[in-house]
C-alpha cells in the first residue's frame, strides 16, 4: 500500500460499509481498499459493522451429553476434541492404540510403572535397549 493510500479516510470508509453491506469476504474488501484482511476486520469490529458466521463449518456437532459426539461425522474429528473426551491419568498408562483422530482411539490404562508414563509390557517396547 502506497503513503496515499495509508489511514481510514472517509472515503475509505464509506466504501469499507458498501462493500461489506454487499456481504464481500473480508480478503476480497481488503484486496480491494489495499489493506490486510485483518485490518479490515479491526475496523469493522470497531465501527460495529453487522458480524458474519464463520465460513469454516464444524466437522462435528456436540451432543446434549458431555463428550458424545455425533456420528454423521464429516471428516476426522480434530485430535483437541478427541484428547479433549478421553479418560487419561498421570497414574494408567499412556501407550497410544489406533488414530487419535478417530472415535476408537484410547491409551492402555494400566497401572504405570513408577517414574514411567507405561506400564511395563509398554516401557518393555518403548525402552529396549539396543545392546541387547
Amino acid at each position: 500500500m502506497n503513503k496515499a493510500q495509508s489511514g481510514w479516510t472517509e472515503d475509505r470508509l464509506a466504501k469499507l460499509r458498501e462493500l461489506w453491506d454487499k456481504k464481500l469476504s473480508i480478503t476480497k474488501i481488503g484486496e480491494e481498499l489495499g489493506v490486510s484482511r485483518n485490518a479490515v476486520a479491526g475496523k469493522a469490529h470497531r465501527l460495529g459493522l453487522e458480524k458474519r458466521q464463520s465460513p469454516i463449518k464444524p466437522s462435528i456437532k456436540p451432543k446434549t451429553q458431555k463428550n458424545e459426539w455425533d456420528e454423521t461425522l464429516r471428516g476426522p474429528m480434530p485430535l483437541r476434541l478427541v484428547l479433549r473426551s478421553l479418560d487419561w491419568s498421570r497414574n494408567k498408562c499412556l501407550w497410544p492404540y489406533g488414530d487419535p483422530k478417530n472415535l476408537d482411539f484410547k491409551f492402555c490404562g494400566e497401572p504405570v510403572l513408577s517414574g514411567k508414563p507405561y506400564c511395563l509390557k509398554h516401557c518393555d517396547l518403548a525402552y529396549n535397549n539396543s545392546k541387547d
